[in-house]
């Protein structure tokens, strides 16, 4: 089994998890695929996505695989009035992950970060552990306790 930072700053915070490996496919980074080959409904795998604010800078979102981010809504839950999505570029550099295993755990500053209301719904959701391939299955309320993260209403129905 793999040791990301991760599973390393939430063993030493305390916090119960359990891990979920898999192949990944190059070809779709959606979520979908992390979804289908660890068993859990889409609606309980969050993707973490990173957004700049015209306002508040960067900015950290969390949502089901299976919604896209509502940037109105978005912008709205960090009291900004525009939010736009970071170019995937300046996701390594920004955060220290690649797309596909990008982790609202650990990344390189802390940004404000909002998780779709949605996940208080599940006793567990998974994210990414930090890497593709590997995602960390967790209470949502001991994610957004330990991240500082706030619930809001974030995607749009597809």
């Amino acid at each position: 089994m793999i040791r990301t930072n991760v599973m390393r700053l939430l063993d030493a915070a305390g916090i119960a998890y359990r891990t979920a490996e898999y192949d990944y496919d190059e070809q779709d980074l959606s979520g979908m695929h992390a979804a289908e080959a660890t068993g859990m409904p889409s609606e309980q795998v969050f993707k973490t996505l990173v957004a700049r604010g015209e306002k508040q800078g960067y900015l950290v979102f969390c949502i089901p695989v299976c919604c896209e981010l509502d940037l109105k809504k978005a912008a709205k839950a960090a009291g900004d009035k525009k939010v736009e999505l970071i170019h995937v570029k300046e996701l390594l550099p920004l955060t220290g992950y690649v797309r596909g295993g990008c982790s609202p755990v650990g990344m390189k500053k802390k940004f404000p970060t909002c998780m779709d209301e949605t996940a208080q719904l599940y006793d567990e959701i998974a994210v990414s552990a930090g890497t593709r391939g590997c995602q960390i299955i967790l209470s949502p309320d001991d994610l957004a306790a330990y991240c500082g993260i706030a619930y809001a209403d974030l995607v749009s129905l597809l």
